[in-house]
């Protein structure tokens, strides 16, 4: 996809500048607007940008996550945060409790994957509680069994820093299975699928409004902007200073575990240096699009968006698989680790089904070619005890050949 580099212009005013210049490639272009340094954006004196609903969201996630890895919880008690309701006491955060967000509710939940697609995205939210019910009644069942060829339990990694991981009988960890794959499900589907779709910005009476001014009841904001900046906080909500989210980003120092951490890893490697800044300037100058009423520029930029995010989750994905197949190919595997790196990589596998292909406004991969990938990974007598260094290349080709990078690039990142 061509990205018309003119379009990068920086300025503190984030003002519409007319004029005229031409693009040997994509013609003239008559509207330009000057990108703004950071993500700021007010009316009269005061901020318009709103994201508490995804900061809560990825807040709950967090503690989902750290309750999977906690064995003594019960299924009833991870079902209840996963599916938070107003008031209950599900949370160690007295805010979240008093929400009325949940992480059930939002996963496989986008306008455009799920709104009439509710076979796969009721399927999908079974999986996530049947591994909150496999973590519970397998692994902390097993809690301190070694686990071997087709036995549940406990496993410690070697190196430097001892750790011990909790395995399914077939090497899969539940807690980095469910964790990996939230950040398709939850973070991607919903910044993609949903607030960025145009179905969503453009909904009703969003585009009279935003081009009258016209705010939202009791806001600040119009609702298209506000539905940009929902999109925003997937990526950035539990950033520090959320304005500017990159300023440490090769330092990252733990924002969230999820699409944040993750472009930081993909930014670490000099083969996807700039990914970082590309995602946050096209949410920047997107942004600015709506407040100038460019909707054609919007788009464009919500289309470097889906592209670039999508092409994280893929990096991800083949990252991890050839890091578990670097491990079980020495003559002693550390099992430990190289299930760890093969339960992330499932992870990032299951998310590819929310991505988003801009040029087809599909996913880079389906449900059933995502399933049959992960069937290529656990499907044998014991899962990723027998899982084969072929097997983890195949997979790891079969994604990459559906973007811009090789597996070899991918295996050298962070």
């Amino acid at each position: 996809m061509k990205i018309n580099k003119l379009l990068h212009l920086i300025c503190l005013s984030g003002s519409l500048i007319l004029g005229s210049c031409s693009d040997d490639d994509d013609g003239p272009i008559t509207n330009q607007i000057q990108e703004p340094a950071t993500y700021v954006f007010e009316r009269d004196g005061e901020s318009s940008v709103s994201f508490g609903g995804q900061t809560t969201r990825i807040a709950m996630s967090e503690e989902i996550i750290a309750g999977l890895n906690t064995n003594t919880f019960t299924e009833a008690q991870l079902d209840a945060m996963f599916a938070h309701v107003e008031g209950e006491s599900n949370f160690s955060d007295t805010d979240l409790n008093a929400s009325n967000k949940s992480v059930r509710s939002k996963t496989a939940a986008s306008r455009d994957y799920f709104f009439s697609n509710t076979t796969d995205a009721n399927a999908i939210k079974a999986e996530f509680d049947g591994w909150i019910k496999d973590q519970v009644d397998e692994v902390f069942d097993n809690w301190t069994t070694e686990a071997s060829e087709g036995v549940a339990g406990f496993l410690e990694e070697g190196g430097t820093e001892l750790s011990i991981r909790y395995i399914s009988a077939k090497g899969l960890e539940y807690n980095q299975a469910f964790g990996k794959s939230l950040i398709g499900a939850l973070m991607t589907d919903q910044a993609l699928n949903n607030y960025l779709s145009t179905s969503v910005l453009d909904e009703a009476d969003n585009v009279e409004n935003n081009n009258n001014g016209v705010v939202a009841e009791g806001k600040n904001y119009t609702t298209m902007e506000h539905k940009w900046d929902e999109a925003y906080g997937y990526l950035y909500g539990a950033a520090p200073n959320p304005a500017t989210p990159n300023v440490n980003i090769l330092n990252y120092d733990g924002d969230d575990s999820f699409l944040s951490r993750y472009i930081s890893r993909v930014e670490e490697d000099p083969d996807f240096a700039g990914i970082a800044a590309e995602i946050f300037d096209a949410f920047k100058l997107g942004r600015a699009a709506i407040v100038a009423k460019e909707y054609t520029i919007r788009d464009q930029q919500a289309a470097i968006i889906k592209e670039k995010v999508s092409e994280v989750i893929a990096i991800r994905a083949v990252y991890y698989l050839q890091q578990g197949k670097n491990l079980v190919e020495r003559t002693v595997v550390d099992y430990a680790a190289a299930f760890h790196d093969l339960s992330e990589g499932y992870g990032f596998i299951y998310s590819l089904q929310f991505t988003r292909n801009p040029n087809t406004d599909a996913p880079y991969f389906t449900r059933t070619e995502v399933l049959e990938l992960l069937d290529q990974l656990m499907g044998a007598t014991n899962g990723l005890w027998n899982v084969t260094p072929d097997t983890l290349q195949s997979i790891s080709e079969t994604i990459a050949t559906k973007f811009s990078f090789t597996v070899a690039q991918a295996e050298s990142a962070n």
